[in-house]
């Protein structure tokens, strides 16, 4: 067994595996702090990702605790503030918070020192920005999202992502989402690793059928 390096890094349990150490100041810049965005900035910080700028706009509502990486302690608050405080506190996690509205008109300046992308936006308009930016910087940008009836997610590479349309519906409506959300925000973490280490871009689709558990 390959004994790591230092049994108080942020990647001890990582590095039994292959250590991941070298990856831990790329600046990653994720886009939307909901029910995905939210719930990959947590996973990626807590395996050892020190250095991430989150960008979303909306503040805690109560109808996200249940979705959702907040306390009802933050409801009001602007998420990404909320966010990279509780996980700075957690594990010193240098989240730049950026509350504001990621449009065609800056998403190019909100994203260009970025060593990777992540798009978790729930609208077209928004999503086209990031794409957009993301072809026009020649960055690296995986979208993740799911439908609006919280049944199918995926997450696409650039290039030959197709925004999707508009629809109606909130997938966070669903009393399902959540550990639909994680498994989605795990899927997704791998594949940004898969890719930082080795360059592979690998998509990824889920639905959920695919976690039914069978009785015997």
């Amino acid at each position: 067994m390959i004994q790591p390096l230092n049994p108080n890094s942020p990647f001890f349990h990582e590095e039994r595996h292959a250590t991941l150490a070298p990856l831990a100041e790329k600046l990653i810049a994720v886009c939307g702090a909901g029910a995905l965005g939210g719930t990959l900035t947590e996973t990626l910080t807590r395996m050892g990702f020190r250095r991430l700028k989150l960008i979303d706009r909306d503040r805690v509502e109560t109808r996200n605790l249940s979705t959702q990486p907040y306390s009802r302690a933050e409801v009001g608050a602007p998420k990404a503030r909320a966010l990279a405080n509780s996980l700075y506190r957690a594990v010193q996690a240098r989240i730049e918070p950026i509350v504001n509205e990621l449009n065609s008109a800056n998403a190019e300046q909100l994203l260009k020192e970025s060593a990777l992308i992540v798009d978790a936006f729930d609208n077209r308009a928004a999503r086209a920005a990031v794409s957009e930016a993301a072809l026009k910087l020649e960055l690296p940008c995986l979208h993740i999202g799911f439908s609006a009836d919280g049944l199918y997610g995926s997450g696409q590479w650039e290039p030959g992502y197709q925004v999707p349309r508009e629809t109606a519906g909130d997938p966070c409506d669903y009393p399902l989402t959540r550990p639909f959300a994680v498994t989605l925000s795990a899927l997704a973490a791998r594949s940004i690793i898969d890719f930082l280490r080795d360059g592979t871009a690998s998509n990824f689709e889920l639905t959920w059928n695919d976690l039914k558990i069978s009785s015997y």
